[in-house]
């Protein structure tokens, strides 16, 4: 298990709700992209290269989900930057680089101190 904290929440990520969509970011975040990301305290050297998988469990503070696909840049972009979008419904394109496409389709509602979990069995 992998365990982070959420530091901060950006005043547009509420805005993405409607779109089931939550943009992670570590705190090397630059100020253009804070505004939409929830914002976490990973340490790169805390990861494996693959943490994110098909099947894996993520929990974003009380909500559970499972990872059903993995764009092919975004355990890359995780180990590196702490930065994944987190799509919760599949959309009409397919599924870009940086991101994954998670189940349940909820909208966690994360506040500061929340935990974020990865769970791999």
């Amino acid at each position: 298990m992998k365990e982070f904290t959420v530091v901060e929440i950006g005043e547009m990520v509420a805005a993405f709700e409607e779109e089931l969509i939550v943009i992670l970011f570590g705190e090397t975040a630059p100020p253009e992209l804070r505004a939409i990301s929830v914002v976490h305290d990973y340490q790169a050297s805390d990861l494996d290269e693959v943490v994110l998988q098909a099947g894996t469990r993520l929990q974003l503070g009380d909500q559970l989900y499972r990872v059903l696909e993995v764009g092919n840049a975004a355990n890359a972009n995780f180990q590196e930057l702490g930065h994944v979008a987190i799509y919760m419904k599949k959309g009409d394109e397919a599924l870009l680089p940086g991101s994954i496409l998670v189940e349940p389709a909820i909208f966690p509602h994360l506040k500061v101190g929340d935990s974020l979990r990865i769970l791999n069995d």
